[in-house]
């Protein structure tokens, strides 16, 4: 089968997907909305998906062969938007500023081109739509109710804004290619009052900014140079009145590196920092860790053997460039760590002011454009795949 060219006969559909979800935007592990709409499409393409934990999955093909799983996160951003765009999600709280929307609708193209070729399939590919990447929650969901058993290896896409040109790829086959991220939440807990006697008081706020200022420290005198270290809090909260001191206040933030001996210090000092702060100004402090998701590595081999497909998916303006890297994280690592896997990132911006704005940027757009490429990017490698395996 041709697949792009398929995939350009279905775009219409595909893109009426993800404006669905884009509009229906739902944030975390719980996404009725999301999951039913999925459930129901791949129903109409002639699969049965069933649930995985929080997520859903279903597979095609036949036995006797290898089996490749597809991975699409699906979820968005606790967040307003503001791209202008018609199908802009309603809430003002939640929004896909980091194109979910369209990885999910691109895999459901995927699974129809897929099912349509389903007969001369040599294995299985099943496919993984999953909540909670931006949260860290939702790969770690999905395996612990099996979305790997007897998976050979995975295969996922993102998509990237700005104004590189359309039919890009980006992968990183020798290293390290998003951080880890060590998501954190620091709680201390003081004695309220008025805040004109802060004498019969301890203070939480005092306590949390020194916790916060010797946090940045670390980075400053603790961290190796030569390694990336970026320490991020992007959420202080306390009290609710200017004349009281509260009785708490928050701290969460996250840790991200690309190696492990600097992750490994950091995360023991923030526990330090946090306890030896907070004692010295006689709160309580409590330390909790949200998320812990390694750097994403993706296999040499099997993402060689990737890209080495993608001139046969038929994509006008192909051009794979290697040496990816990025300080963001990707739950995808948790996969990666289990069996060969590899993600590529798809350009899907725009090369005149709609290209302005990176991703979590409330103003972000992304081209639909790229969604027919995505599909059959998707569908093309996983029959190459199996193909591979049966001549083996």
């Amino acid at each position: 089968m041709e697949f792009y060219r398929q995939a350009l006969e279905w775009q219409a559909e595909t893109r009426e997907n993800r404006r669905y979800l884009h509009q229906n935007a739902e944030v975390g592990l719980d996404m009725p909305r999301s999951c039913a709409y999925i459930t129901r499409k791949l129903a109409e393409y002639g699969l049965s998906p069933v649930p995985c934990g929080h997520g859903v999955t279903a597979e095609l093909g036949r036995d006797g062969g290898r089996t490749l799983l597809l991975r699409a996160d699906m979820d968005a951003l606790p967040m307003p938007e503001e791209s202008g765009e018609a199908f802009a999600c309603p809430t003002g709280k939640q929004a896909h500023a980091c194109g979910h929307d369209l990885h999910a609708a691109m895999l459901l193209t995927a699974a129809r081109l897929l099912k349509a070729c389903e007969p001369s399939l040599n294995g299985r590919v099943r496919l993984m739509f999953q909540p909670a990447e931006e949260t860290f929650e939702g790969s770690r969901d999905m395996l612990s109710h099996g979305v790997l058993d007897g998976v050979d290896g995975a295969f996922a896409l993102h998509v990237a804004p700005g104004k590189l040109p359309l039919g890009t790829v980006l992968y990183n086959a020798g290293g390290v290619m998003m951080s880890s991220v060590d998501g954190f939440r620091v709680t201390l807990r003081g004695k309220g009052g008025h805040g004109a006697y802060p004498n019969l008081s301890v203070d939480p706020i005092h306590a949390a900014v020194q916790v916060y200022t010797a946090l940045e420290g670390l980075i400053a005198r603790e961290a190796n140079p030569e390694k990336t270290c970026v320490l991020t809090v992007g959420r202080f909260s306390a009290g609710d009145a200017p004349n009281i001191i509260p009785d708490v206040a928050v701290l969460e933030g996250t840790l991200r590196t690309n190696d492990p001996d600097a992750r490994n210090l950091l995360v023991r000092r923030i526990a330090e920092v946090a306890q030896g702060v907070s004692r010295v100004n006689r709160t309580e402090e409590t330390l909790e860790w949200l998320s812990q998701v390694p750097p994403l590595v993706c296999d040499a081999e099997w993402t060689e053997r990737m890209v080495s497909y993608l001139p046969g998916a038929g994509v006008p303006n192909l051009r794979a460039i290697p040496g990816m890297r990025a300080n963001a994280s990707e739950d995808f690592a948790n996969i990666a760590e289990r069996v060969p896997a590899t993600m590529l990132y798809l350009s899907a911006g725009f090369a005149d002011e709609r290209g302005d704005y990176s991703a979590h940027n409330p103003h972000v757009r992304f081209n639909e454009d790229a969604l027919p490429a995505g599909a059959a990017i998707l569908a093309h490698c996983a029959v190459r795949y199996l193909e591979e395996g049966a001549c083996r």
